[in-house]
């Protein structure tokens, strides 16, 4: 994002936090909302460049907003919507983000709220491994030339019953917007976020055999050591890398497999 948009997802964020002062309902009904307002602005271009024209006053936005949503979501959807549209945004598609990543983090605050963060936080990591892992699930979820619904639809029929109400959200918001094909890697970044609520920042690890307990732990505290913040490490076994790990977080790679030396070693021949 431009600067611009920078300081309007600030002053929005301010707007969701100050609107999330009651009970985890109101968090997920906000989150469910915005999401909705989201994909009301997706499919109405006219709208969503309308509500980010610099050249008409904020006022002016804010009542159009108004005019369209009011009465048809929260109060305090409407009061983060509010603010967002009256902010001047670098591009339309700016602030259509912004909106999704409030509503994410509005369904999280509400995980948290109940004490389920973590269980979120896991259950989107394993589903990410799920739909990585299995190609034809990924493109048939990733596959934009079917409606939205229809993948969507695919996703509840695997996830219901299975994950958490917030979870599954989540990533059905996910599916709907995805701006690229891998749609694992969409619902890693959600577990990320899900971690940074936590104030944590995450470890994906690829281990040749299953780590036990206390080798994710030594694991753990020695990459806390490392970044000096709390580590969540997420660990999916990969027989590939013959023995050894490899260690992701963030843009950081610690390659300590087999297949990470015999490569090296290669290049070194070369």
């Amino acid at each position: 994002m431009y600067a611009a948009s920078r300081e309007a997802s600030s002053r929005a964020r301010e707007a969701l936090r100050a609107a999330l002062t009651g009970s985890d309902t109101v968090a997920e009904t906000t989150g469910s909302e915005l999401f909705a307002v989201v994909a009301v602005l997706d499919d109405q271009r006219s709208l969503r460049v309308a509500l980010a024209d610099k050249s008409v006053s904020s006022s002016a936005r804010a009542e159009l907003a108004e005019r369209v949503f009011g009465g048809k979501i929260s109060a305090a959807t409407q009061a983060v919507l509010t603010t967002a549209v009256a902010q001047d945004w670098s591009r339309a598609r700016n602030l259509v983000d912004t909106l999704e990543l409030l509503g994410r983090e509005a369904l999280l605050r509400a995980a948290d709220d109940r004490g389920r963060l973590g269980a979120v936080e896991d259950e989107l990591f394993r589903l990410g491994r799920i739909v990585e892992d299995n190609p034809e699930l990924e493109q048939a979820l990733s596959d934009h030339g079917k409606p939205v619904p229809a993948r969507r639809e695919l996703l509840t029929r695997l996830l219901t019953g299975k994950v958490e109400d917030i979870t599954l959200q989540l990533a059905e918001q996910a599916v709907a917007r995805a701006h690229t094909n891998s749609i694992g890697e969409a619902i890693d970044k959600l577990s990320d976020l899900a971690a940074s609520l936590r104030e944590q920042i995450v470890a994906h690890v690829r281990a040749a055999v299953a780590l036990t307990p206390q080798q994710r732990e030594h694991l753990a505290a020695s990459l806390q050591r490392i970044y000096d913040k709390p580590i969540t490490v997420h660990v999916q076994e990969d027989p590939s890398l013959l023995v050894g790990v490899v260690v992701r977080v963030g843009d950081d790679l610690i390659d300590g497999s087999a297949t990470g030396r015999l490569q090296r070693l290669r290049q070194t021949l070369a």
